[in-house]
């Protein structure tokens, strides 16, 4: 009977339970490495698996579980900031170690245009992942809410809002920025401006209410003028610096919400002859490549965003598994000091 079952093909889980003399799902815990499974058992069962010469078909398991083994990243932005926005890489390289010593594939998608989203809305309809990270969400992305009807574990990178009802990985935006604004302070920096990221995006606004929040615990008054408006790209740096240095012309410091926006602003201030930190000290935030490849190097606010990738991951893995973990994990950020303030 080596090799084959009574059903003259591959032998089945069934034919094995039965050789074994336990329950189908007995013998599916030990093929499934489960601690829950007594040594007689699991001998018993590798007996029966070693004798009938039973594989096991990861599909059909699948199949049988309602699962297809794989997960979806989602970035719902257009490629151009998806390859210049070092985070996303980050975040890419923290999944994919997380998911290494798993067989779960990672399926990675770019969701920056209307078109997109309704090709991606069709294709997660038709169940074709187990779960879906999201990363870089803007408010009002009808994306999180259409998982929730379908009812595929989701967890978030950044939340759309204070209130998040999805399971969220976040590093903390506000005192990052702080702790930025701060630094300038204690440099004895007085006008300091802000670039703030895209503010339909949370972590955003959260980085903007920890520089004004810094400010006011120091005693100095916001400046409204002092505050431009970015979009988490170099142009949208330099195009806010520039508006900066129209309208408060002896500002002395800087703090942008990105790396990349930092990257920016120093185009532009050169441009305007304004010498790096002597003149004009500058902030960023994510502590990229970026950041130690600009001349001079950044400082800037370090988030673990490796790290946000992999407690993401191992976060869906477990709802994907059916167990409850925490709903929200915030991850400390430092400041990293460098020549450019």
């Amino acid at each position: 009977m080596n090799g084959h079952g009574r059903s003259g093909g591959r032998p089945t889980l069934e034919e094995v339970a039965v050789r074994a003399g336990v329950g189908r799902g007995t013998v599916s815990r030990v093929i499934n490495g489960s601690s829950k499974v007594s040594e007689h058992t699991r001998a018993a069962v590798e007996a029966a698996v070693a004798e009938l010469g039973y594989v096991p078909n990861r599909a059909a398991r699948a199949l049988a579980a309602n699962r297809t083994d794989a997960i979806a990243l989602v970035v719902p932005e257009p490629e151009a900031r998806f390859f210049a926005e070092p985070y996303f890489s980050d975040v890419v390289r923290g999944v994919g170690a997380a998911l290494a010593e798993t067989d779960v594939q990672l399926v990675l998608t770019l969701a920056g245009s209307d078109r997109e989203r309704r090709r991606l809305a069709q294709y997660l309809s038709g169940h074709r992942v187990d779960g879906v990270l999201l990363v870089s969400v803007h408010a009002g992305d009808p994306l999180p809410d259409l998982l929730a009807e379908l009812g595929i574990p989701a967890v978030i990178s950044g939340r759309r809002s204070a209130d998040e009802a999805l399971p969220w990985v976040d590093s903390d935006n506000l005192a990052g920025a702080a702790e930025a604004v701060r630094h300038l302070l204690g440099r004895g920096r007085r006008a300091i401006a802000t670039i703030t990221g895209s503010l339909d995006v949370y972590g955003a606004q959260c980085r903007l209410d920890g520089y004004r929040q810094a400010l006011t615990a120091a005693g100095h008054p916001v400046d409204e003028l002092l505050i431009a408006a970015g979009d988490f790209t170099e142009e949208g740096g330099r195009r806010a610096m520039r508006e900066l240095l129209e309208r408060r012309p002896g500002l002395d410091a800087v703090f942008a919400a990105s790396d990349v926006m930092a990257a920016g602003a120093r185009r532009e201030l050169r441009a305007a002859g304004r010498r790096i930190p002597d003149d004009v000290a500058l902030v960023g935030f994510d502590d990229s490549v970026v950041a130690r490849h600009m001349d001079p190097p950044l400082t800037s606010v370090r988030q673990p965003i490796e790290e946000m990738g992999r407690t993401m991951a191992r976060v869906l893995l477990e709802r994907i598994a059916g167990e409850s973990p925490d709903r929200a994990v915030v991850l400390p950020t430092e400041l990293v000091v460098r020549e450019s303030s």
